[in-house]
């Protein structure tokens, strides 16, 4: 597992930074493509090269952006060489990026070309922008010949009106396309004029001062300081109960390092964290940062991309893929709710982003602090060795207090028929309503039913693409495939037994828990919070907004909310089924469980209110239900890190998954077989599979799945990579090789 530099493989040796190449000299150019190495370009005349310059250069009949990445390996005859076709305007690719490019290769076992092109998303940003042209009548006739349709005259009408705007911008006005603003420029009733630059936005003030801060959080801010003044490496965890005020401590720390006029990287697990997070730090800075995440336009993506390369950008807050941004010049890395499963990405290369960030930290001898009030196992063991240093915040900042966390047992107080809330919590929903506060309903499931079957002959509705039931959606009169989106109608007959009006739904979803809470409560104001009924960041702000305003007295949703919210009037929080995510062959399960669950409690009570969770469950003497009602996070951990420990499982041992897919079945199996038979022979090393995997059949690709299990010591990508080239893969199979797997589907 990564996350120290003691457990990190050695890493492949980056080539020596290269003088400028001079004309008739060759360069290595590292494209954004699955190649393993750079290709070898001739430097023309008029064009000095030095490394990490954005280049453009002859791909077969096109061209591709790429960067210099080294010397030339000397291969082929200079003149048989094609040339660089040019230089991008923009500063090289700073050298830490490119060593971090060739260490997440070297440890992921992927392509450095398929790296870099993370870190080349936008090949749009490389082009210098154009100055922005408006577009102004002239004043001259219509020429002869000219027909004056009510478009463009409703163009014209646009154009004489102020401010000046874009041609884009007066299409939209006029409300008609691109095209008729280009006709009217082309018969000279319109002109180009230049328009101004936009205003720079406003950059973070890191001199504000900031919120009065407890006796903890002081000790903790200034430790941190102090390690970003010692200017080298250094990984903290900042650990803290939910509540205790982590982020005002560490916003300290970025305050320290924008004063030493460098770059900050804060990265979140998912954007539904981002609302509140940005006010409070446009509060405490008086500026928003640059963002990045998947759901910026094409726009917003090339001007932060190019801003963050020139160091324009100061500080960035994004999702995982922002590690992978050119930082001019990065000085401390934050890493928020650092237990995240999402930080871990499972397409494409395969890599835990919490784990590359560190390395990020490490190669550019800058300090990361991982933040968490529920840190992982990984990040603990590191603690305890005494790789990372740690910061405690003990209790609720302002004095408020940890809810009380009661269990309900469903076997003694079950539901009514066809009911998932039992008689105590439905009780305690009576009492906190009336008294005028919120409460929130987890369930970390979406849709309405997980699963629609046949009441007739038993049938179960299955993704036609994927070893999965199809989840009924009532919401959007749907059943969907929540892996690969596959979604259909509910059919009026049963396809195996032609019954009709036969299908039932089966369990809860977070829409049949608010069917069930609107026949309680019909006067309570109530909404859904999941992933697929929030469309985006904009949703998902406003939904904040109605909570934190109290247009909202009952809440009912998944993770989305289950962390990094502040409501003070919250006050019951209320789990459906807290077993959910103990079952099954995850060696993680059990602390995933725990820390979501945890995460989810930490939603009440926060302000002078106490408050309370409850926990449907039908196993109370489970080892995570009992540490959650006790309290006891870390007798908990020590169990599971003793129970790691005795198989020898990460983060006390080694794993790699190797997962080979295709669309032939036979093919598959032949592969996968073929790969296990040619596997490493050692007393050290165990070879599980090839098996299927739990989800056999996914997007339509068979998945056979083989798992490498090693004691620490031992260094596996070189084993692989060995193992791998010695056997005939055909193009039509894929073999995905995941280091440190977290998910076991």
């Amino acid at each position: 597992m990564a996350g120290s530099r003691a457990s990190f493989p050695p890493a492949p040796a980056p080539a020596p930074d290269m003088p400028a190449a001079a004309p008739g000299r060759r360069v290595g150019v590292l494209l954004p493509l699955p190649l393993a190495g750079a290709y070898d370009y001739r430097v023309p005349e008029g064009l000095g090269l030095q490394p990490g310059d954005y280049v453009e250069v002859p791909l077969g009949p096109r061209r591709v952006a790429g960067v210099v990445w080294s010397e030339g390996e000397g291969l082929l005859d200079l003149a048989r060489l094609r040339p660089v076709a040019r230089r991008f305007e923009l500063p090289p690719m700073a050298a830490v990026t490119r060593r971090f490019v060739d260490w997440v290769a070297g440890y992921t076992l992927s392509p450095a070309g398929q790296v870099l092109r993370m870190a080349i998303s936008v090949p749009a940003a490389l082009e210098t922008p154009r100055p922005a042209i408006g577009c102004r009548p002239t004043g001259h006739g219509a020429p002869a010949g000219f027909k004056m349709t009510a478009a463009r005259r409703a163009v014209l009408e646009q154009a004489a009106a102020e401010p000046l705007r874009g041609a884009a911008d007066l299409a939209a006005a006029a409300g008609c396309g691109a095209a008729v603003v280009r006709g009217l420029l082309d018969a000279g009733l319109l002109e180009p004029v230049p328009l101004a630059a936009a205003p720079e936005a406003a950059q973070p003030d890191c001199h504000r001062a900031g919120p009065l801060l407890s006796a903890d959080q002081d000790a903790a801010g200034r430790a941190l300081c102090d390690g970003l003044a010692a200017n080298k490496y250094e990984a903290v965890l900042l650990d803290g109960v939910t509540g205790s005020g982590k982020t005002e401590v560490y916003f300290e720390a970025i305050a320290a390092c924008l004063a030493a006029g460098r770059q900050v990287l804060v990265l979140l697990p998912e954007i539904a964290l981002s609302a509140q997070w940005l006010g409070r730090f446009a509060r405490r800075f008086g500026a928003p940062p640059a963002l990045w995440h998947s759901e910026l336009t094409p726009g917003q993506r090339k001007h932060t991309w190019r801003d963050v390369a020139t160091g324009a950008v100061r500080i960035v807050v994004g999702a995982r893929s922002a590690l992978f941004l050119p930082f001019a010049d990065l000085g401390l890395i934050i890493v928020d709710e650092e237990h995240e499963p999402a930080f871990k990405q499972e397409e494409g290369v395969i890599y835990q982003a919490r784990d590359m960030a560190v390395a990020r930290a490490w190669l550019g001898g800058i300090p990361i602090v991982l933040v968490s009030a529920t840190p992982s196992l990984e990040t603990l063991v590191n603690v305890e060795s005494g790789r990372y240093r740690r910061l405690h915040l003990p209790a609720r900042h302002g004095g408020a207090s940890l809810p009380e966390i009661q269990v309900v047992d469903l076997r003694l107080h079950k539901p009514e028929p066809r009911r998932w809330l039992a008689p105590p919590l439905r009780q305690a929903l009576v009492e906190t309503l009336a008294a005028g506060e919120q409460a929130m309903i987890f369930l970390n499931r979406r849709g309405y039913a997980p699963l629609t079957l046949c009441r007739s002959c038993g049938f179960r509705l299955q993704c036609p693409n994927c070893s999965a039931w199809l989840v009924e959606h009532r919401q959007f009169s749907r059943l969907q495939c929540h892996h690969c989106g596959h979604a259909m109608p509910l059919p009026e007959v049963c396809p195996h037994c032609e019954k009709g009006d036969s299908f039932a739904a089966c369990g809860p979803g977070v829409e049949r828990i608010a069917e069930e809470v609107a026949e309680l409560f019909p006067q309570a104001r109530t909404a859904v919070m999941a992933s697929d009924t929030l469309a985006g960041p904009h949703a998902i702000d406003e939904m904040i907004r109605r909570i934190a305003d109290h247009e909202l007295d009952l809440l009912i949703g998944t993770q989305v909310m289950a962390k990094g919210h502040h409501f003070p009037l919250l006050t019951l929080v209320g789990v459906v089924d807290a077993d959910l995510g103990l079952g099954g062959g995850d060696l993680r399960a059990a602390e995933r469980t725990y820390q979501l669950l945890h995460q989810v409690s930490g939603r009440a009570g926060r302000a002078d209110r106490p408050g309370r969770v409850m926990l449907q469950s039908c196993m109370p003497e489970h080892p995570v239900i009992q540490a959650l009602a006790a309290g006891d996070r870390d007798a908990f951990l020590f169990a599971e890190a003793e129970e790691r420990r005795d198989g020898q499982l990460p983060p006390f041992g080694r794993l790699a998954a190797l997962v080979v897919s295709g669309e032939d079945m036979e093919e598959v199996d032949s592969v996968a077989r073929r790969i296990g038979r040619q596997a490493p022979r050692s007393a050290e090393i165990e070879v599980l599979g090839p098996a299927p995997a739990p989800l056999a059949l996914l997007r339509g690709r068979h998945r056979r799945r083989l798992l490498v299990k090693a004691p620490r010591s031992v260094v596996l990508q070189p084993l692989i990579k060995k193992w791998l080239a010695g056997v005939a893969i055909p193009a039509s199979v894929r073999v995905q090789v995941d280091i440190d797997p977290y998910s076991f589907l």
